[in-house]
């Protein structure tokens, strides 16, 4: 017996008021990032030009897609907490990890495309870069790892894919940084001979840059395709299931996430001589228990197994 929600006896916790505003916060998260890299991708920009340097300048193209990968992750937060609908029964979950695969796939991109460009300028030759570009660099890593924090903090306690997918943005643009400071400082230091330090710099950012990517992307196809749930979760779910009254024991658990939320199919057993209306009233309450608990639920399929009172028996012997 499959049972659905019934609007009546509805839980304290609303599933779907509750992925909005996991949404509204992933959301405020994402607009500050957009207002960060905007104002640093100017900065960078504009101090790489005037002050000789490839790597700032690279740095702050990298900081202009991070613009457009933010509204990307932007769009498809509030597109994925959209309620369910009768043309998409699921939600639409699923657009906030195939968005995440854009943003990875922008990432490695932008990685590879950096690191031709840094090629190509090792071999032109050009100046050293001026002195002023260092502090440029001190405040723009500064401000890209307060906002990876922010932005990865927020996604993991929402569950976003896409936000923390899109932290690393911010996390490259640190790293980018941190390597044009050391570039920059060796073709100060070094003078003569050392003047394409900055560029070599760059090149070796752009290796971390595409590892992360790879990373990303595979985490992000691996929810598109319902990966299974981390064993922890799955586990948090069969004790809240099991602790249901008239719950003998749970047979079968798929937990997959979609986008923000959580998506359940359980089997759970209980006592075959049950009459049919106490084993809906038990399913129930299952699925009232998951949909109240903090585990993000969106919806619930529970499916009731009867178990013979001779087997019951033996378990309780057990």
């Amino acid at each position: 017996m499959e049972i659905g929600y019934s609007g009546k006896d509805s839980p304290p916790v609303d599933p779907v008021e509750r992925l909005q505003r996991a949404a509204a916060r992933g959301i405020r998260a994402t607009v500050l990032g957009i207002l960060a890299s905007a104002a640093l991708a100017t900065v960078k920009i504009l101090a790489g030009l005037l002050g000789s340097s490839y790597a700032l300048v690279a740095d702050g193209v990298e900081s202009v897609l991070d613009i457009f990968s933010s509204l990307l992750v932007w769009g498809s937060i509030r597109m994925g907490a959209s309620p369910q609908s009768k043309r998409f029964p699921y939600g639409l979950g699923k657009v906030e990890p195939l968005a995440a695969l854009v943003v990875a796939t922008v990432l490695l991109a932008a990685a590879i495309a950096i690191a031709f460009a840094a090629v190509r300028s090792i071999h032109t030759p050009h100046g050293s870069p001026a002195l002023f570009t260092l502090p440029v660099l001190v405040g723009v890593v500064a401000v890209k790892e307060i906002m990876f924090h922010v932005m990865f903090t927020t996604g993991a306690s929402i569950g976003s894919r896409a936000l923390q997918t899109d932290a690393w943005h911010h996390r490259s643009d640190a790293l980018t940084s941190a390597a044009a400071f050391v570039g920059i400082s060796i073709a100060l230091v070094g003078g003569e001979g050392f003047e394409s330090a900055d560029d070599w710099a760059a090149l070796f950012a752009c290796v971390i840059i595409a590892f992360n990517g790879i990373r990303l992307f595979r985490s992000a196809l691996d929810e598109v395709l319902d990966v299974a749930a981390p064993p922890t979760l799955e586990n948090q779910v069969r004790l809240i299931a099991a602790s249901a009254p008239g719950v003998e024991s749970i047979d079968v658990c798929r937990v997959r996430k979609s986008g923000l939320a959580v998506l359940v199919d359980i089997h759970v057993e209980v006592d075959g001589d049950l009459p049919v209306r106490r084993g809906h009233e038990i399913a129930h309450d299952v699925k009232s228990a998951l949909l109240q608990s903090d585990l993000a639920i969106l919806d619930v399929l529970v499916h009731i197994e009867p178990v013979e009172p001779a087997s019951l028996a033996a378990k309780h012997e057990d």
